[in-house]
């Protein structure tokens, strides 16, 4: 296990430099930053010069490149346009995208996995062919529409909700924007369990494990459950990062200053320096949620063996 968790960690470095490097040489040809921070008017030469100088723009992008991986080792991921570092976004902003991801995850886990196992212990009957309905429509929705719709009618109809989520972003505040940025996840998540656990409920172990008279509870969570959940599992582990990076329309949507928003207003000013560290970090975020994929799979299925 140990051998291989090292050799995993090697093969993370090349994939980060080449994420990285395409992700900056990505952003770099999105526009002039430059042009965005004289207004409305265009900068002059001059100004323009001292300003490309001031944030390391006049250098091939090659070298802008080498010099910004220098800073990453050392916690350095620049500074904003504004003059605000971008480690400091950072401090704001993650901390409440990960309690909005974990949220979503939870949602993703507790109802996916409960309605994939009902179906699929009960494949073709009325709650089977409902739930492959509604998870159908969930799939075929936009997000921005479920979000808006919600927001509408548990904040601004009914006042269940705070239309928009304070700054302090507690957990309680984060159920809706969370449940709707688990929407699609927690369809695929349904229809991945439904599927798994329909295949393997007819498996040489199952039957064994009936026929020597084993609790119907225990067959389910002790041997069909846990063999059902390695597809499953894959599919949560890689999604955290896609939901931490893909959660700007429902940041957008419920005025959660988050990663998503940071990212937004990165994009929309183009801000090179806080774009390419925040998808620095999701980069990071991404390789680290797969290798504790791959180390899960031992835990949850004991053949698996890692050299």
């Amino acid at each position: 296990m140990g051998r291989y968790v090292v050799r995993r960690l090697l093969q993370m470095i090349p994939v980060f430099i080449g994420s990285t490097l395409l992700i900056f040489l990505m952003v770099n040809v999105m526009g002039d930053p430059i042009a965005g921070l004289c207004g409305d008017k265009q900068c002059d030469a001059a100004t323009s010069a001292q300003l490309k100088k001031e944030f390391g723009l006049d250098k091939p992008v090659w070298q802008q490149y080498l010099t910004y991986m220098g800073h990453v080792f050392t916690g350095d991921f620049g500074t904003a346009f504004n003059g605000q570092k971008v480690t400091e976004l950072m401090a704001t902003a993650f901390p409440v995208t990960i309690r909005l991801t974990i949220v979503a995850i939870l949602i993703e886990i507790v109802i996916g996995i409960t309605l994939g196992v009902i179906t699929g212990l009960k494949r073709g009957r009325p709650v089977d062919t409902s739930v492959l309905l509604l998870t159908l429509v969930v799939i075929s929705v936009p997000t921005f529409v479920t979000g808006l719709l919600l927001q509408l009618l548990l904040g601004v109809e009914w006042g269940w909700i705070k239309p928009s989520v304070s700054t302090e972003a507690t957990f309680g505040e984060l159920l809706v924007p969370g449940l709707v940025l688990a929407s699609v996840s927690l369809a695929y998540v349904t229809r991945l369990t439904r599927t798994s656990i329909a295949e393997n409920r007819r498996s040489d172990y199952v039957r064994t494990a009936v026929a020597k008279g084993l609790p119907r509870r225990r067959v389910i969570v002790r041997h069909l459950l846990r063999n059902s959940l390695i597809p499953v599992v894959t599919f949560i582990g890689t999604d955290i990062g896609a939901l931490m990076g893909g959660a700007i329309v429902t940041e957008r949507i419920f005025n959660i200053h988050g990663v998503g928003y940071q990212l937004y207003q990165g994009i929309l000013r183009q801000n090179t320096q806080t774009v390419v560290g925040f998808v620095t970090v999701l980069v990071l975020v991404f390789l680290v949620a797969n290798l504790l994929v791959d180390l899960l799979y031992a835990v949850l299925d004991p053949r698996i063996r890692y050299a």
